[in-house]
């Protein structure tokens, strides 16, 4: 969408917010390196494999379903729950008994899913995050505190709220792991709180906003990372230690890592944290050649951005492209944000970025971007919590999945491409579906939004703001809440 025309005075404004959120971003990078080279992490910030660093290796021999979106998530996990013979382990930044995980049958709730585990004899543990300080953010303290005692009255469930964290940061991650044998690692919730997250591909009008996310579902060896690493917030929290669980036997071909962000200080089990997310989105943004995928609700972390601003200075190729997929107002940091894409379009100037949202092909109803996925080169995927802040990347606890294998990661891409054009994507070459689909639908469609008219098409163009207010309020922002 082409700028404003700017008069001097616009300009020079334009030039002092630049030079404003420009200190800004060099303090974070200044701030950023001093932690990881004092906590021995300082291999997040240069290339180290091609699944990133952490404290977990590749696993091999895996089998992996990536869901798009609530209605097959839930289901595949309440699916899951029913079967459970065990164990449950669940963990959230909040989660509600109440929470219908099929719209078919709403008395299906989590609540009364893990009722009738307990009545199998399955032992439940739910972890959530204790909840923000000030009551006029949510989940507060005390939103996950009556989260928690209705977890608590349900027979076989145990659930505690964990306390170890940063000022302004929380417990972000979202797991469910059945039996020690099935993981689920995403971006989904299983509440309602600010938005249900139940939704489909289609993002139909509901009394709810559409909300856009994913989840992978994996069995296989790299299971028994995700309940260690449950089983150590677990012990700490509650001082319980679980029972070592064997390494489950292969279930497929799938090559597959544990990447995750522990800050340092914040657990004994990893004094000096685990950047391994950072380090892996470092790695492979770095050594993308073609094509660089993003799902986020956020992008604000300074140094993601530097890697996409010097690839889109210098592609490595004539037909590089980047493409990233927003919310069209996130629930916080939009000016962080909006920011960041102009410091990416002032990079770019051979068309080779692409920033969309999501919307409704009904007029009034909204669709709220919450996936974090990113695909490198359709030959790396990674699928979990992990947002493209300072938050997700080094102050949070947060857990992805990553896999470095072509089919699959072309597989949920063009999945991803037909929900969103409503068009086969499969066996179309990335670059050629960018230019010839997805970006003459997306400008279609926010020329008809600047008319008036009502929208015919699932994508549009991220609008842009105010220089002003973009290059000066983002950093800011980021200051305050990001930091």
């Amino acid at each position: 969408m082409p700028r404003e025309p700017r008069t001097p005075i616009g300009r020079a404004a334009d030039a002092a917010g630049r030079a404003i959120g420009a200190a800004a971003e060099q303090h974070f990078r200044r701030r950023h390196v001093s932690r990881l080279r004092r906590t021995g992490h300082l291999s997040a910030q240069a290339p180290i494999g091609a699944l990133g660093a952490g404290g977990f290796g590749v696993r091999e021999g895996n089998d992996v379903r990536v869901l798009i979106d609530g209605e097959d998530a839930f289901a595949a996990m309440a699916s899951a729950i029913e079967g459970a013979r065990r164990t449950i382990h669940l963990t959230g930044w909040s989660a509600d008994p109440a929470f219908a995980m099929s719209r078919a049958d709403p008395r299906r709730t989590l609540g009364a899913l893990l009722a009738g585990a307990g009545e199998r004899g399955v032992r439940t543990r739910v972890l959530l995050w204790r909840g923000a300080p000030l009551p006029v953010i949510h989940p507060s303290r005390a939103d996950n505190a009556a989260a928690a005692r209705g977890f608590n009255a349900i027979d076989g469930v145990t659930c505690a709220l964990d306390a170890h964290e940063y000022l302004l940061d929380c417990h972000h991650e979202k797991l469910l792991i059945v039996d020690d044998e099935i993981a689920f690692v995403g971006g989904l919730d299983l509440t309602a709180l600010r938005s249900d997250r139940w939704d489909t591909t289609g993002h139909p009008p509901r009394d709810s906003d559409g909300w856009h996310d994913a989840a992978v579902r994996a069995t296989g060896p790299v299971v028994a990372d995700v309940v260690e690493h449950f089983g150590q917030r677990w012990g700490e929290v509650t001082g319980e230690r679980l029972p070592a669980s064997a390494v489950p036997e292969a279930m497929g071909t799938i090559a597959a890592r544990l990447i995750r962000t522990i800050p340092e200080r914040v657990y004994r089990f990893a004094p000096d944290g685990d950047f391994g997310a950072l380090g892996a989105y470092l790695d492979v943004l770095g050594a993308a050649q073609r094509f660089v995928y993003l799902e986020n609700q956020f992008l604000w972390a300074p140094e993601i951005v530097d890697v996409l601003a010097a690839k889109l200075r210098r592609p490595p190729r004539d037909d590089f492209r980047v493409v990233v997929v927003l919310p069209d107002h996130a629930h916080t940091g939009q000016d962080a944000t909006l920011g960041q894409l102009s410091r990416l379009r002032d990079e770019d100037a051979g068309r080779r970025l692409l920033a969309l949202t999501v919307q409704s092909e009904e007029p009034g109803h909204h669709v709220y971007v919450h996936a974090k996925i990113g695909i490198v080169d359709d030959r790396w995927l990674t699928v979990g919590s992990v947002n493209l802040n300072t938050h997700s990347l080094l102050n949070d606890t947060e857990v992805n999945l990553a896999f470095a294998v072509p089919d699959l990661a072309r597989s949920v891409r063009e999945d991803l491409f037909r929900e969103h054009t409503g068009q086969d994507a499969a066996g179309v070459d990335p670059v050629a579906f960018v230019d010839g689909v997805l970006r003459p639908l997306a400008e279609e469609q926010t020329r008809r939004r600047a008319a008036g008219l009502p929208p015919t098409g699932r994508v549009r163009s991220v609008e842009q703001g105010g220089r002003r207010t973009d290059l000066l309020l983002g950093p800011i922002s980021s200051i305050v809440v990001d930091g």
